[in-house]
């Protein structure tokens, strides 16, 4: 059985300081899946050399340019190839989920199925596609529909057998221009098809938008083990470490800094006199912080925040300076791509 998974460059955005590409990769090899395909958009930066030949994650990559990305079902059409003739597994490279892929795997080898498509509860079903049940037996699949028929959205991981194959070739573009999944597996369910589907187990996380990726980052640095410091790593005398925090090699914290678990800092990170890191953040690679108080937010690489200023549920890109030379009175947010620049001044300036 070979995996797909379709990725963009969001997802090289990290979630407790590893991409969440990385994650789908580490559960397709915990799955037993050795040969992956990774379906590559028009905006790679970042993945073919983070990802590499695949080694680091125990299974072989082969990468597959699909261009200006149309739909799903597209995306399958250009893996054909590699695909052959074997039954396959696709997962969405934005997906963040607790669980692992072998419920799904063993559920498609058990029911001898032609599709299985994990599905789970949501609150905005307009968002997904969804499809209504009753019982086990499907009575439709729609693709983001303004008047849901159910809250059951289907969660972007599917097992397949080469018979999608042929649903595809046939498929016409939907009204918004794509080869929608979703259309494919209604047709292979009406073609009486054996289209099985299988509920999420724990929780599961799109991280699209800024507000998921902090909510995965939550769910993620929860489940860290007791954390630790690298021995490699200097932790000054007079400085804080509460709670579970790891701490990565060649990272000082200094005396009069505080760190707060559930925290991760990478590798060569600075946190200077008067930093305090509260629960739910991750800070990247080589970081600055100096004098800053920061809660529940992701930091990225490189990222250099200096002076009195209070952040909570931000998402700060890589390379970001944020320089702040007044006491902040309230906390902040930001939203910053990376090599941002941003300076707190007085209002008498």
């Amino acid at each position: 059985m070979r995996p797909l998974t379709h990725t963009v460059n969001k997802h090289m955005l990290p979630v407790a300081n590893l991409p969440v590409l990385f994650y789908g990769l580490k559960k397709m090899e915990a799955a037993g899946i050795k040969s992956v395909g990774v379906i590559l958009g028009p905006f790679q930066e970042g993945i073919r050399d983070s990802v590499g030949n695949g080694s680091q994650f125990g299974i072989e990559v082969t990468y597959i340019s699909q261009g200006p990305p149309r739909g799903l079902a597209d995306a399958v059409r250009c893996a054909r190839s590699f695909l052959g003739d074997d039954d396959f597994v696709m997962y969405l490279g934005d997906n963040l989920l607790e669980g692992g892929l072998e419920p799904f795997v063993s559920r498609f080898h058990r029911t001898r199925a032609d599709a299985v498509v994990a599905v789970t509860r949501v609150v905005n079903p307009t968002l997904y596609g969804v499809i209504e049940l009753d019982g086990d037996q499907i009575l439709s699949i729609e693709e983001k529909p303004l008047t849901p028929r159910s809250n059951l959205a289907i969660v972007g991981i599917y097992v397949f057998s080469p018979k999608i194959h042929e649903v595809i070739f046939s498929l016409k573009p939907s009204g918004r221009g794509e080869l929608e999944i979703t259309d494919a597996l209604r047709v292979l369910h009406q073609s009486h098809r054996r289209v099985v589907v299988q509920p999420l187990e724990g929780w599961w996380k799109d991280t699209g938008r800024p507000a998921d990726l902090l909510t995965a980052n939550d769910l993620e640095l929860g489940g860290l083990s007791a954390g630790g410091v690298s021995n490699l790593a200097r932790v000054s005398e007079g400085a804080t470490l509460q709670g579970r925090v790891t701490v990565g090699p060649e990272t000082v914290i200094e005396a009069g800094a505080a760190v707060y678990g559930p925290v991760v800092l990478g590798r060569g990170v600075r946190v200077g006199k008067g930093t305090h890191i509260g629960p739910g953040t991750a800070i990247g690679d080589h970081a600055q912080l100096e004098g800053c108080t920061i809660g529940r937010s992701i930091v990225m690489e490189v990222a250099r925040i200096v002076g009195p200023v209070k952040i909570r549920d931000s998402l700060i890109g890589r390379r970001v300076q944020i320089l702040a030379e007044k006491p902040g009175e309230s906390e902040m947010e930001f939203l910053l791509g990376d090599d941002s620049v941003v300076r707190i001044r007085p209002s008498d300036q």
